[in-house]
């Protein structure tokens, strides 16, 4: 594998990685475009770093991958004080799926990356508006804020950047 290769794969990783994570920071998720962006560089990098090795070793980084970047996911899934409702399963699973992307970047399987990143961006998108509507919410586009913690952050790089 030359570095050109090499640098595609690493390339289209972080790429789809960023894409995804866009959407999530444009809801004002915990996780956005530079994490999701790393964990999808990370797994590609974790799996391309084995790649002189066998077929088999590739299997258990990928297995690895699948396993360690579950328990990530895990602490961004909170409860609320009464356990009832529980937040950031999507971005959860968003983070787990991204990890899945960047390792099939690593294999060069690009049907599998255009089209897990196109199923996964359908249900972010089209998935989330229906989900509120049934709930009863009736919650317009425009009346959308982004969370306390995304505004703070916004209003600290407006100062620094003055």
């Amino acid at each position: 594998m030359d570095t050109l290769d090499i640098a595609v794969r690493l390339g289209v990783a972080t790429l789809v990685g960023v894409i995804l994570g866009l959407n999530r920071d444009l809801h004002g998720k915990a996780t956005g475009v530079r994490t999701l962006g790393l964990v999808s560089l990370g797994s590609a990098l974790a799996v391309l770093s084995i790649n002189k090795g066998s077929s088999a070793e590739a299997s258990r980084v990928i297995q690895g991958i699948v396993t360690g970047v579950g328990f990530l996911g895990a602490g961004v899934i909170v409860r609320n004080a009464k356990g009832h409702l529980v937040h950031g399963l999507t971005t959860a699973a968003c983070v787990w799926v991204t990890a899945c992307i960047g390792a099939a970047c690593a294999i060069a399987e690009w049907q599998v990356v255009v089209l897990g990143a196109v199923f996964v961006l359908v249900i972010l998108i089209s998935a989330g508006p229906s989900r509120r509507r049934s709930a009863g919410a009736g919650c317009a586009r425009s009346q959308w804020r982004p969370s306390r913690r995304r505004q703070a952050h916004r209003a600290r790089l407006a100062r620094s950047c003055e």
